[in-house]
């Protein structure tokens, strides 16, 4: 794809886009101010505001300064870095910025995959399907032509493209995130009425397992199920509480959580289900053993 980047970490601008809209954020209620102030304040709509603190868009360095300035922050090293971080944030286009793609994705979506090629810890949640990133072309259109009511062809086939290009992302990484996935075990069952389909799957979700970078756990059927959707944890940084990033998805509906709180309810129910799943061995067997018994059923009735 000329003149747009599918490089992961350190090539894209989410950190750095994320470090000006916290601080923003955080400047703005340690004064007492509401987003409503800042935009009559700085002449801007309230629309604007919001998108920036929300990460939905980018603020040019022109904007920042006076902004920084309103805000109290003056100190010249604090006002450097974060008009750096603005201007990285800005340095290049990504896959999920074109054209051909304006009006499929939500704006939760294009934040998520931007954490995703830089987080360098992922804890993913799995209730109903495999991540979009480990999804082959034939499982993810029966995942998503299940919404057919709601996504047109056009939408489908732009979110089935994202799940290929996300992998490409990860597979260019010149080090890969440690991705710690936890599969409900019904997602080893569920076949949709295609159990080739299924088969191909989790053969596709064992060799990713086998070089290295990907850990699974099987939560079984007698563990408490916290409820439909799937949802993942990114860490851009150090893994702890405060460099993390929660996203959220359930039907076709999706957000981005940036509270500590929630986030920490999340880590916290990540960790528990992780600890009483079975553990990596056992799962790796499992998706082998269900993998070969799929194919085997179809390779016999072909």
């Amino acid at each position: 794809m000329e003149g747009l980047d599918v490089m992961a970490s350190g090539d894209t601008p989410a950190v750095a886009r994320r470090t000006v809209r916290l601080a923003i954020r955080d400047a703005r209620v340690a004064k007492g101010l509401t987003q409503s102030n800042v935009a009559d304040a700085m002449e801007w709509s309230l629309s604007k505001v919001m998108r920036i603190e929300s990460g939905e868009v980018t603020i040019s360095q022109n904007d920042l300064r006076p902004l920084l300035v309103h805000l109290g922050i003056r100190d010249k090293a604090r006002v450097d870095e974060l008009i750096q971080a603005a201007k990285a944030s800005k340095q290049r286009r990504q896959w999920w910025d074109q054209a051909k793609f304006a009006g499929m994705l939500t704006p939760s979506m294009k934040q998520w995959f931007s954490y995703e090629v830089e987080a360098t810890t992922m804890l993913i949640y799995c209730a109903v399907s495999f991540p979009g990133f480990l999804q082959t072309p034939d499982y993810a259109h029966l995942v998503l032509s299940f919404f057919d009511d709601e996504l047109n062809p056009e939408a489908i086939a732009a979110r089935m493209e994202t799940r290929a290009l996300r992998r490409k992302a990860l597979e260019a990484r010149g080090s890969r995130p440690d991705a710690r996935v936890i599969l409900d075990e019904s997602v080893l069952l569920r076949t949709q009425g295609r159990p080739d389909v299924l088969g191909a799957q989790l053969s596709l979700v064992h060799d990713v397992i086998k070089e290295g970078w990907l850990a699974v756990r099987v939560a079984s059927f007698e563990q408490p199920n916290p409820g439909i959707g799937n949802w993942e944890i990114f860490y851009l940084g150090a893994e702890d509480v405060g460099e993390g990033v929660l996203y959220r998805e359930n039907s076709t509906k999706d957000e981005i959580v940036d509270d500590q709180m929630g986030l920490q309810r999340h880590v916290a129910q990540w960790e528990k289900i992780w600890h009483a799943a079975y553990d990596e061995e056992r799962s790796t067997e499992m998706i082998e053993a269900r993998a070969n018994e799929l194919l085997g059923i179809h390779r016999s009735r072909g």
